[in-house]
């Protein structure tokens, strides 16, 4: 069992053609390594300045001292609350029974 090789017989235009193919086959396989490339360095140099825009910021903690709440608010308008609890002291005070429940 020999084995039987092809021979191919290539004049001077068609190995002209060829390897005018295999330069434009590895120039777009540069290309495209180039494209990859820069596509990950922008990605990065994006990536690096979100970093130090989140680092100079800082997030807001809010704090409160006890003088905060001690201090009396003052409404613009009656609350309606107050008016409520007011008109029901004065129908207790009324009836004369205090039917709240107290332990």
């Amino acid at each position: 069992m020999a084995s039987k090789k092809r021979v191919h017989v290539c004049n001077g235009e068609d190995e002209e053609q060829e390897d005018e193919k295999m330069e434009q086959f590895f120039a777009l396989i540069r290309n495209f390594h180039e494209a990859v490339n820069r596509r990950k360095n922008e990605l990065r140099q994006r990536d690096e300045k979100m970093r130090r825009v989140d680092s100079k910021q800082t997030s807001w903690v809010p704090t409160f001292e006890w003088a905060d709440f001690a201090d009396e608010i003052e409404f613009r308008r009656p609350s309606t609350i107050n008016n409520k609890e007011e008109k029901g002291k004065h129908e207790e005070e009324e009836e004369g029974l205090d039917l709240r429940l107290t332990l």
